[in-house]
């Protein structure tokens, strides 16, 4: 990988682990629902110039059926339940869990896309979820007023994720990722328009929650995106899914800075864990070399 390569997954980190931040400000003012609209309509225009060519056009409406159900797998619902979930948990907390993306990536691509997995992998699954109840033990609590609903909605994005990551790359891995990016945001906007009008909070927002929001579809989406596909023209899936490991530290930092949210030894923990069964299960870190593995792909925010 480049130097200007790594400065942009620095960046991308940075401005997905921020993502967490936004929605942890404005989701409690908009609801789930309205603020990933205001964050898919504003991102679906600052993309739509890069299809301003009959040909992305026509490819978009050749697709449209494949690029809608990507919208809803990749966008709707995971960025709904995480806006969802950062209401009650923690910016950096959810990030943490939403690093498990490659987990569910690697369990449906066994499931249902015929994806081989080596034995190490088992393992790397194995600790990745241990890492995910040392965070999470103490606080599954499924009663009235308890955590336990919200760690599922973030986890719930994660498999949301999974499905997207094995869906795009074997049935529309020969599209452009510009039409790929373009063309889903589109499709999601659409999607939630009238959820996201019926939904709408009937108080006042505030300025600083309108400022999260679009700090959201501009930074953490739209420019996200451009950083993400040119990552993985430029470096490849495997060195451009080093952003899992980068996005939960970024989110606790800026959590940590912004929010005055707490680093306990039981978050760290967790954290390291975790993210250590995730290098395992996505073989950045080998305990045994066996053969190649298919690639993964990170988590969007």
């Amino acid at each position: 990988m480049s130097s200007a390569d790594a400065l942009r997954l620095l960046l991308l980190s940075s401005l997905w682990g921020l993502s967490f931040i936004f929605m942890r400000v404005a989701a409690p003012e908009f609801g789930p629902v309205p603020l990933v609209l205001i964050r898919m309509g504003i991102g679906a225009l600052l993309l739509m110039p890069l299809l301003i060519s009959l040909h992305y056009l026509r490819l978009i409406w050749q697709h449209k059926g494949p690029l809608l159900l990507l919208g809803i797998v990749n966008h709707v619902l995971p960025f709904s339940l995480l806006a969802l979930a950062t209401t009650r948990l923690e910016a950096g907390f959810t990030s943490l869990i939403n690093a498990t993306t490659p987990i569910f990536t690697a369990l449906i691509g066994v499931c249902f896309f015929a994806t081989a997995i080596q034995r190490q992998q088992y393992w790397g699954l194995a600790l990745a979820l241990l890492g995910v109840y040392v965070l999470s033990a103490n606080r599954l609590d499924f009663a009235l007023g308890g955590d336990g609903w919200f760690i599922v909605a973030a986890l719930g994005a994660t498999f949301c994720y999974g499905i997207a990551s094995n869906y795009s790359k074997t049935r529309l891995g020969h599209l452009p990722t510009r039409v790929l990016a373009a063309g889903s945001c589109a499709m999601s906007a659409l999607v939630l328009l009238i959820p996201g009008i019926w939904l709408w909070p009937s108080s006042p927002i505030s300025l600083l929650a309108w400022g999260n929001a679009i700090s959201l579809a501009t930074l953490s989406t739209t420019l996200a995106f451009l950083l993400y596909f040119g990552l993985l023209a430029n470096a490849g899936a495997t060195a451009t899914s080093t952003v899992t490991f980068l996005v939960p530290v970024s989110a606790l930092v800026w959590g940590y800075l912004l929010l005055d949210e707490t680093l306990s030894l039981q978050i760290i923990a967790g954290m390291v864990i975790t993210l250590i069964g995730t290098a395992i299960a996505t073989n950045l870190l080998r305990l045994k070399s066996r053969g190649p593995l298919p690639p993964t792909h990170p988590p969007r925010e």
